[in-house]
């Protein structure tokens, strides 16, 4: 993020509801992408963003086209499919995510997360080849009647390099306890990633379902969107203390209706927002992960912004500049098949302060 932006944010924050009343015309046009991609076949549903160290302007996007039919594709920073990577005939994938120096093999690879909806497992694909390693599918929530899996968000965890996946369904015989389910994936000492049953943990509110997860790397916190309700925020880590514990609910007013893709930013100064898809409202809602003196464990909303995707479910971000993305990148889905390329710069200059509360 440049230090414009960051200047930008700092006085809108400050500034709080004058700002937002003396601007609101200003900001009312939603942000326009910088790049739409080309059309997936079907349904688009979650991007995942995979920086390539070497050259950032080989930058991959990952994502999901939702059909029974469906496909994990990959596109460039243009936009542009790359047909030779797509990897087609999956039962209706929902969410993707990417991890990074996973050792395989005895060497560090970055792979591609994908829940396979209808088939009630994970794919995993190494990158940029897009290569599957996981001998044929890593099966999820056995033994229970609701084995639907959506969200897929990846750790890995700094201490001992484990790779975690926690995962999250969509069945409305779910049970209201322990609707999350987490794994961890190991080389198999054949080069390929399976997965051990770690912990079952996570509240429903019951009302629809919890799809989009996100993660927290540095902070150790997961996020989790219990659509119609609100976020939900655990540990990441299973052998935290409190890691069945719910450290907070929030996000649970301001929303049109579902809570759904979400994306968490750090900046150079250790700053740190969860961006929100309100997918009714065409907005991102944004919470500061520091929360507030008397509840440091709750994320504050700080302001949202309006962008031109359609009814977004997943969204991804990262940041610093990437070729023609000064600030940073966030993909979002949107309904006309597509995904949208945004600055984080553009959305931050459009950032409307949420307004300051009340005083007493």
């Amino acid at each position: 993020m440049t230090a414009a932006s960051l200047a930008l944010l700092a006085v809108s924050m400050a500034t709080g509801a004058a700002a937002a009343a003396a601007q609101s015309s200003a900001l009312r046009a939603p942000v326009q992408p910088r790049v739409v991609s080309e059309p997936v076949r079907y349904d688009t549903d979650d991007p995942a963003i995979w920086v390539d160290p070497a050259d950032p302007a080989r930058t991959l996007i990952v994502g999901t086209d939702k059909d029974i039919d469906g496909a994990l594709y990959v596109f460039g920073l243009d936009g542009r499919i790359k047909q030779e990577r797509v990897v087609r005939g999956l039962l209706r994938p929902n969410n993707v995510d990417i991890a990074r120096g996973v050792m395989l093999g005895g060497k560090p690879v970055d792979v591609a997360i994908v829940a396979e909806r209808f088939a009630n497992r994970l794919r995993v694909y190494a990158l940029p080849g897009m290569q599957p390693v996981d001998g044929g599918g890593i099966p999820v929530f056995e033994g229970e009647r609701a084995r639907d899996v959506m969200g897929v968000a990846v750790w890995v965890r700094p201490v001992d390099g484990a790779l975690l996946v926690a995962v999250s369904r969509s069945d409305r015989h779910a049970p209201r306890q322990g609707y999350l389910h987490q794994y961890r994936l190991v080389d198999d000492g054949a080069g390929r990633l399976s997965g051990l049953f770690v912990r079952a943990f996570g509240e429903w509110s019951g009302r629809k379902e919890i799809e989009a997860l996100s993660v927290d790397a540095k902070g150790g916190h997961l996020f989790a969107s219990d659509e119609t309700f609100g976020l939900r925020k655990y540990r990441v880590d299973p052998a935290a203390e409190d890691a069945d514990d719910e450290l907070a609910a929030f996000g649970l007013t301001g929303f049109a209706r579902d809570h759904e893709g979400s994306a968490v930013m750090r900046d150079a100064a250790g700053r740190t927002w969860l961006w929100v898809s309100d997918q009714q409202a065409g907005t991102l809602r944004v919470f500061d992960l520091a929360g507030s003196p008397g509840s440091p464990e709750e994320p504050r909303f700080i302001g949202h912004v309006a962008f031109a995707a359609r009814q977004t479910d997943g969204i991804d971000l990262v940041t610093g500049d990437l070729p023609g993305f000064p600030g940073g990148l966030l993909v979002a889905m949107s309904d006309d098949r597509t995904f949208h390329f945004y600055a984080i710069d553009d959305l931050l200059q459009a950032l409307v302060p949420a307004a300051a509360p009340a005083r007493r």
